[in-house]
């Protein structure tokens, strides 16, 4: 046969768990035809290169980023960084700052709600120092927001105005007044209204297009795009601007996308917009089939599902739906052929999913067939740990995040013991489960934390040590406990391949090295398999190829 491109002499992790080593490959029409030793080659037709013992791996699948919301941040300034230890401290910084650049449409900040002290912002403490003008405060997680009476009024949010999702997703009302202080969704709707009006096709272009090119750089092949809370509006717009770019043959990179559930009470229009984004976006490198459920929020703001209080208060934080409610989401999902992602960060989130799929499993049987991911997965229960294999649910967490990344705020948030056992990816990897890793970011800006490698070192050490690509604001001093969840990197570049081919439904044609499937495959100089964990961040693909095309 006739090859388009035949290598040998290199040392290739295939990610088949029935053939994971092989040193050479032959590809022909963008798929692999041969996968073993040179042996094997003699079939073949065409020039040989001979790789002289380079590394060879899957192309890398990313389960959980969001591509849209990082190029709408693209044209979305979050404003001025507020540093301060007070309320008072914070309300002079931003009325200097309005003072010395006067006539703006809309003043934008962004502050840790840690800097105000125990202390909180009310929407008449900021009409006094912006009055005439709409004042937007993001916090540090972008999880909440502070905004004046003008943006309320412009949304026309009253006291009235009913909840996306209660004691979630909510509009903060003290004294029979709105105070100016949202919550989760409730939020979200702030921070892009300006792109309704003001984004052109070009400047989704050039985002789209920035975004393609670090993944061609870096080697990532495919992606779970995780949806767009508020403003599924704008979802579709990117979504079809991706559509045009695939048709146009502009779109290498596989993108598996979704539709967001934020309310409450929308299921039943969530489930019917997923069915037509299903439709409508389904392209050789565009496909949507999943419902993204928001179930729960953030530890640092106390909106996570937790089990038991928050250290030294009474508050649980709150979910969205009970496990009935889950069930039956998942019993239309299942009858519409559609899958579920869910943003599960506490552990009573992750036990509310696991116990609604069970309800779901007993209902259907083996007609159950609906793939449920259950992404962050920060905290979870001891009894929690072995369900996920057993209920066929997969866990998808975000490497990166693996140092504790919030520091001496979990301990003060969770108490010493739950503070010291987060983010148990081994022990349910251990357990059988499927387990994928993610990069979930929100905004591209220098891409530093998209960056799978970092994910993978993270992954294996636990640690952003001084030999760690990555921003300085990230070290840590050192490595997170426990030390007994580290993974190796062969788990680590499995999560990242082959399983997330399973997650996103495309194992049949992407996630491993196989005759028959798409010539998804980097080139290294160094073995990946052997290299120190300290520093693997470094890595970089000498070579890049999506479809048997080289990328790089």
């Amino acid at each position: 046969m006739k090859a388009d491109q035949i290598i040998k002499n290199a040392k290739i992790f295939t990610s088949d768990k029935d053939h994971p080593q092989a040193t050479a490959l032959a590809v022909k029409d963008g798929k692999f035809v041969y996968v073993g030793d040179e042996a094997g080659l003699s079939d073949f037709e065409g020039e040989v290169t001979d790789l002289g013992g380079k590394f060879i791996m899957p192309g890398i699948i990313d389960s959980h980023v969001h591509v849209t919301i990082g190029a709408a941040f693209d044209y979305t300034d979050v404003g001025e960084f507020v540093l301060c230890d007070s309320k008072q401290k914070a309300l002079e910084f931003m009325a200097d700052f309005i003072k010395n650049n006067p006539g703006l449409e809309r003043y934008r900040f962004y502050m840790e709600k840690a800097s105000l002290n125990g202390e909180d912002l009310v929407k008449e403490e900021l009409d006094a120092i912006c009055p005439d003008s709409e004042l937007v405060i993001l916090e540090g997680e972008c999880h909440s927001a502070w905004v004046n009476s003008k943006v309320l009024d412009k949304h026309g949010i009253t006291y009235e105005t009913p909840d996306p999702a209660p004691g979630l997703s909510y509009y903060v009302r003290k004294d029979g007044k709105l105070t100016g202080n949202a919550f989760e969704a409730a939020a979200w709707r702030f921070l892009f209204d300006h792109l309704r009006d003001n984004l052109t096709d070009e400047m989704i272009d050039a985002s789209i297009s920035r975004w393609i090119e670090y993944c061609q750089k870096m080697g990532v092949s495919a992606v779970f795009d995780a949806g767009f809370p508020e403003h599924n509006w704008l979802q579709e717009r990117f979504y079809s601007y991706m559509r045009e770019m695939d048709k146009q043959g502009r779109l290498p990179v596989y993108v598996d996308g979704s539709y967001f559930l934020t309310n409450w009470n929308e299921v039943k229009e969530a489930i019917e917009e997923t069915k037509r984004f299903s439709c409508e976006f389904n392209t050789e490198h565009l496909n949507v089939h999943t419902l993204k459920l928001y179930m729960d929020g953030t530890m640092k703001i106390r909106t996570a599902s937790m089990l038991t209080p928050y250290e030294g208060t009474d508050e649980l934080g709150a979910e969205t739906y009970n496990k009935e409610e889950i069930a039956e989401i998942i019993k239309e999902l299942n009858e519409a052929g559609l899958d579920l992602h869910v943003h599960t960060v506490g552990e009573r989130a992750s036990r509310i999913i696991l116990d609604g799929v069970e309800l779901a499993r007993q209902d259907l049987g083996d007609d159950f067939r609906v793939k449920v991911t259950c992404a962050h997965l920060e905290v979870q229960h001891d009894d929690d740990l072995d369900r996920f294999a057993k209920l066929g649910v997969i866990a998808n967490y975000t490497p990166w995040w693996h140092t504790g990344y919030v520091g001496e705020v979990l301990s003060a948030l969770l108490g010493e013991k739950r503070a010291t056992t987060m983010y148990r990816c081994k022990s349910v990897w251990d357990s059988g489960a499927l387990v994928t890793w993610s990069s979930d970011n929100v905004a591209y800006q220098d891409f530093a934390t998209w960056n799978p490698y970092l994910g993978m070192e993270i992954g294996m050490t636990r640690w952003l040590c001084e030999k760690t690509n990555a921003p300085e604001i990230y070290r840590m001093a050192q490595s997170f406990p426990p030390a007994d969840e580290k993974m190796s990197i062969e788990e680590m570049i499995l999560g990242y391949t082959i399983n997330g081919a399973k997650q996103l439904g495309v194992e049949d044609s992407k996630g491993s090295i196989e005759a028959g499937k798409d010539a998804d495959f980097l080139v290294f100089d160094n073995d990946l398999l052997a290299a120190e964990p300290a520093g693997f961040s470094y890595n970089e693909p000498l070579e890049v190829y999506f479809g048997g095309k080289k990328m790089k």
